[in-house]
């Protein structure tokens, strides 16, 4: 038996910032060193941050990368580092270095390249064609792989079993969607009790444009029992002391991972080196359903405001749940002293809007601006009444009320270099029920795949954290409405929401026909309207801004639908 301590450090990196991400790797791999680990694992692409995407066609960004690589090889001591980055041998890698003693030791290149949902591997890597080499450190055979290399049965981390591993790293970047890290959870855990290995998965944490990821790096033992479990949606070291059988013992008493293959080359990394077992492991807490997409549109947003340079953010504040929702999210963001809201009131506000948008922004503490719009909408009006004909404006003139506002919030960005952070939600994504140039105007989008009822369920979580009604009640039992005519109501123009989101789940996240959902008992003509709504609003949808991605299947990256398209669905 050998005792071997291991560190996943899931870091916080951006993409391109070659410099800033090796000094974050070092810094880390420094606290891994001080802690006495044999192995420190760094998630994939830690390099260039993930997904480079077409920063990979440019051969300077890749050298760059292979300099950075370089750099960190240098800097290494008995520690060993597994760290991703993009390999340009005979064509282009998505590849583990393995860095000891001052140099790469071996190279692991990524052999499952997923082309699926928000992933296009292939269009950038070619992939990797062999499972070795082993590499030993503290006297232990170790095998690298890279993300999706452990999510098949029977592929090469099965392989790199059979081959003679003794333990396996994981080195990933795998985004965050709701229920994910309890799916991973229970796929690893039936790959390392499969090849009879203990496996350390380390995932990458942070917000990339819609994507996030979660982090919650994880460590099994050869049953395939939780060993340690790191912090979710932030930077974590999680330091464990490992008991690494000989491979054969678990074996013979479990032959799924028996080393039927021919044994895998090895190359010398470190020597073993006494531990006193100070670094159990621990488990931490994984947020629940709810409170886990509150964490994600948090960092989501945190990442994309700070990584591209913004110091504050604007929202129009509308007294309604969704505008109240953005602002309770940009707090725990970024701070109240970073978030403006914006009341925008019309002849059509209700003083009882007013009074909750106001009361909202006093229990989140943050500055307001009152641009009264009505003598904005009124001159747009007039100056339409001709090509009208003088008749009622209809859907067009409250529309005109939405894009004043609109420009009104890109003014501010424009004088003072704010973030609009637009607030409409999925349900209104995927219906049309959004103004495109109105309240689609903006910089990112929070609520871009969260459904409204959903929503309803945030805004809770929300005040139970704070333990009083930081989103007034008001604002949560009014019937929601654009207010842009007398009276409006959402379910005027929409199905009631509780009756939309689950015929929307089906439609756009199962790429279920009208059909199938009419067989599941959906009333037809609703079903058929639903899709008719969905699929005529593409084009709006290609013209949204960003926001966080928490579904399986969000807006944009995800669902790549033609805009001219006839089928009927």
């Amino acid at each position: 038996m050998a005792l071997v301590r291991v560190a996943a450090a899931q870091l916080d990196v951006v993409v391109g910032d070659l410099e800033g991400n090796l000094a974050r790797i070092v810094e880390a791999y420094s606290r891994a060193e001080d802690a006495g680990c044999d192995l420190v694992a760094f998630p994939e692409l830690a390099l260039t941050g993930y997904p480079p995407e077409d920063l990979l066609l440019r051969p300077a960004f890749v050298a760059q990368a292979a300099e950075a690589l370089g750099k960190l090889a240098a800097r290494t001591g008995a520690t060993a580092a597994v760290v991703g980055y993009p390999d340009a041998g005979h064509d282009l890698s998505n590849a583990a270095a393995v860095c000891a003693r001052g140099k790469v030791h071996g190279v692991y290149r990524k052999r499952l390249l997923p082309n699926y949902a928000v992933f296009d591997e292939r269009r950038y890597f070619t992939p990797g064609s062999a499972d070795g080499p082993l590499f030993v450190v503290g006297g232990v055979r170790v095998a690298v792989s890279v993300c999706e290399d452990a999510w098949s049965p029977g592929g090469p981390l099965t392989a790199q079993a059979a081959g003679g591993a003794e333990l396996a790293v994981n080195i990933s970047a795998s985004p965050f969607h709701a229920g994910r890290q309890r799916e991973r959870e229970a796929m690893l855990s039936t790959r390392a009790a499969d090849a009879g290995v203990p496996l350390v998965y380390v995932n990458l944490v942070g917000g990339q444009d819609e994507l996030v990821f979660d982090g919650s790096s994880m460590v099994f033992d050869e049953w395939g029992r939780l060993v340690a479990r790191a912090a979710a949606f932030k930077e974590d070291l999680l330091v464990v002391d490992l008991d690494v059988n000989p491979g054969y013992r678990h074996r013979l008493l479990d032959p799924r991972g028996r080393a039927t293959g021919a044994p895998l080359p090895s190359v010398a990394v470190s020597e073993a080196r006494p531990h006193d077992r100070s670094a159990p492991g621990r488990i931490a807490a994984a947020p629940g359903p709810v409170a886990e997409v509150y964490e994600a549109l948090v960092l989501g947003t945190r990442d994309y405001a700070r990584k591209n340079g913004f110091e504050r953010v604007v929202l129009g504040l509308s007294g309604g749940v969704d505008s109240a929702l953005v602002a309770a999210v940009a707090v725990d963001a970024l701070g109240p002293e970073a978030v403006v809201g914006v009341l925008m009131p019309s002849r059509f506000t209700s003083e009882a809007s007013i009074t909750d948008a106001s009361a909202l922004a006093s229990n989140l503490g943050i500055e307001t601006i009152t641009l009264p719009i009505e003598a904005a909408h009124a001159a747009l009006l007039e100056i339409l009444d001709s090509p009208f004909e003088g008749g009622d404006p209809g859907v067009a003139g409250e529309n005109v009320q939405a894009r004043v506002r609109g420009i009104l919030l890109m003014a501010l960005s424009n004088r003072f270099g704010w973030l609009v952070l637009t607030t409409g939600n999925k349900s209104e994504m995927a219906t049309g029920y959004a103004t495109l140039y109105g309240d689609m105007a903006g910089g990112f989008a929070v609520l871009k795949d969260v459904p409204k009822t959903l929503v309803y369920a945030l805004v809770e979580e929300r005040n139970a954290r704070a333990g009083r009604d930081v989103v007034p009640r008001a604002i949560v039992e009014k019937p929601p409405s654009a207010e842009l005519r007398p009276d409006q109501r959402d379910d005027d123009s929409l199905p009631a929401y509780p009756v939309l989101d689950p015929i929307l789940e089906r439609y756009v996240e199962g790429d279920r026909s009208v059909a199938e959902i009419e067989a599941e008992g959906f009333d037809a003509a609703v079903v058929r309207r639903v899709a008719g709504l969905v699929d005529m609003n593409e084009y709006k949808r290609r013209q949204a801004p960003p926001g966080v991605r928490v579904s399986p299947k969000a807006f944009g990256k995800d669902r790549r639908l033609p805009i001219t398209n006839r089928w009927p669905g």
